[in-house]
């Protein structure tokens, strides 16, 4: 009695077995391959679609978190007790103090731009990982041990038309009553251009020493410190327990420093997902079509395993372990083929772009060969290319299994009018 669920399930694999044999060249193994198919196409775009979207997000986000927002930002402290207490606390990897303040930047050509000026310590890139790996420098060094040294970002030096050993003139700055709000003498040398996975700090952001933000900040800024965690997600734990050590303190997570921008971020991959979910939907519909016909197909043979015994809900396992199987020949190879499309999306972008140019060239050449001459690749397309997709396992786990379980529901579904058949009824009408 004991191998009785075990021999049962051998029996409905056998008889499910036999049933795919018998439909091998016939409609249903149509119906079953377009099925895996869809399955297939589905968890390979939506595999796709994620990682690079995950690319774009992760880029903006991982710049945003450590070099503009930190992990936990904090104000208002007494600085020796609380560098003793981030000294403490395991889960803080670096503590670093910065000010900063709203400028504009007026170049040697007389061009201007708003920028946030940053005053952070001139060995920041030692002291902060996390900010070392997210600021590459495209020209010069993140060098501020000079008098006046300035580093800015590669969209602000291309709005103001400088670049490395120009002057730029810090002309409006914000700040307490000791600071002038317009300046000429606030001439600062360029020592470095940097560049971030995020255009607005490119085109916003410059930082200067400390020693040169408590010069001209004026006594009344504000020193905030940025915290870096080991796990940016505890940052609500790292919270409490700074607020409850330091009540006066003012604390704000990455999250709360960017609700409205991650907030953004999130629905737009949430509905992302939710529109290419619809693909396995569709295919939903159609296993559950093709299940449909294959029970009605399958009424005489169903109905000489019930006479010898066979349980409803047994038959009804048969389809759903065909529904199963059709599930898992299509999500297996559309998640080995959308892994494989992420990996190597560099090089699927720069051969889309190919084909869209010589398909451009082509229909040129036959309608206005003159112009051929002056057609170009897309660049956006090498502006992708250049974004490294990132696969996240949890969520390809859940597409994967979200294929498999439609198939799996469809079949079940369709397969409930087997427990409504009788043998006499059915022989009757044959």
């Amino acid at each position: 009695m004991k191998n009785k669920p075990f021999l049962s399930s051998l029996w409905v694999l056998f008889v499910s077995r036999r049933f795919s044999r018998v439909d091998r060249k016939g409609r249903s193994a149509v119906t079953s391959f377009l099925a895996s198919l869809g399955i297939c196409f589905g968890v390979m775009t939506l595999i796709t679609v994620i990682s690079v979207m995950n690319g774009f997000q992760l880029s903006f986000i991982d710049a945003i978190m450590e070099i503009s927002s930190y992990h936990v930002r904090v104000d208002n402290v007494e600085p020796a007790a609380f560098e003793a207490f981030c000294q403490d606390e395991p889960s803080i990897t670096a503590a670093t103090t910065f000010y900063e303040a709203q400028s504009l930047l007026v170049g040697e050509n007389e061009r201007q731009s708003a920028a946030l000026i940053r005053g952070v310590s001139e060995n920041q890139l030692a002291l902060d990982e996390g900010f070392r790996n997210q600021l590459h420098m495209v020209r010069g060094h993140f060098d501020l041990s000079g008098e006046n040294s300035i580093v800015i970002g590669s969209g602000l030096a291309s709005q103001l038309g400088i670049f490395v050993g120009t002057k730029v003139n810090l002309f409006a700055l914000s700040g307490g009553n000791d600071v002038d709000l317009v300046s000429s003498d606030r001439i600062f040398t360029v020592k470095g251009v940097f560049h971030t996975g995020y255009a607005d700090l490119n085109a916003a952001y410059a930082f200067i020493s400390l020693k040169n933000a408590e010069k001209y900040f004026g006594e009344s800024a504000v020193m905030h410190y940025g915290l870096k965690l080991q796990n940016s997600a505890d940052d609500a734990l790292t919270v409490s327990r700074i607020r409850e050590h330091f009540p006066q303190a003012n604390v704000e997570s990455w999250k709360d420093y960017n609700r409205s921008f991650f907030g953004a971020l999130r629905v737009e991959k949430n509905m992302l997902m939710l529109l290419v979910f619809l693909i396995f939907i569709v295919v939903g519909i159609n296993i559950f079509n093709g299940m449909r016909r294959m029970v009605y197909e399958r009424r005489e043979e169903i109905s000489v395993l019930s006479a010898f015994g066979g349980k409803a809900s047994l038959i009804q396992a048969i389809f759903v372990t065909q529904g199963f199987l059709v599930g898992v020949i299509g999500a297996i190879p559309g998640l080995a083929i959308g892994l494989l499309l992420s990996v190597r999306m560099t090089q699927v972008f720069s051969l889309m772009s190919k084909i869209v140019y010589y398909v451009q060239y082509f229909g040129y050449m036959i309608i206005s060969p003159e112009s051929a001459l002056y057609l170009r690749e897309n660049p956006m397309y090498m502006v992708y290319a250049n974004i490294p997709p990132r696969i996240i396992p949890s969520e390809v786990l859940v597409i994967t299994i979200f294929g498999i379980f439609s198939s799996l529901l469809a079949s079940w579904v369709a397969s409930r009018g087997v427990l409504k058949m009788t043998v006499a009824e059915v022989l009757r009408d044959e």
